[in-house]
């Protein structure tokens, strides 16, 4: 159940993008809309487990990635919608990859 979690406790701070240097701003501001667009996009009975995971790797992949500030808005819109469609094959693969 998605409302078991505050979007806002798992937003990026300005000490996150430390290492944007000029560009932290611009780079706080995108990653948070993606996790904002993430969290408006799943089903509202979403597994909690489910969207941690999505959250987590939303971090773990786009924290550092040269691209973030780069890429505009209805590119990375476009990315969390492919990320929340193949969610389930993701998982799987993620599961499967550690036995």
């Amino acid at each position: 159940m998605k409302e078991m979690i505050d979007i806002h406790v798992v937003l990026a701070t300005d000490e996150d993008m430390q290492h944007w240097d000029e560009d932290a701003d611009l780079a706080l501001e995108r990653f948070n809309d993606m996790l904002h667009y993430l969290y408006d996009s799943v089903d509202d009975d979403i597994e909690m487990q489910q969207l941690e995971n999505m959250i987590q790797h939303i971090w773990e992949f786009w924290l550092k990635d040269q691209h973030l500030i780069d890429i505009d808005a209805e590119d990375l819109q476009d990315w969390v919608d492919q990320l929340v469609a193949t969610w389930d094959d993701v998982d799987s693969n993620l599961l499967t990859d550690d036995n």
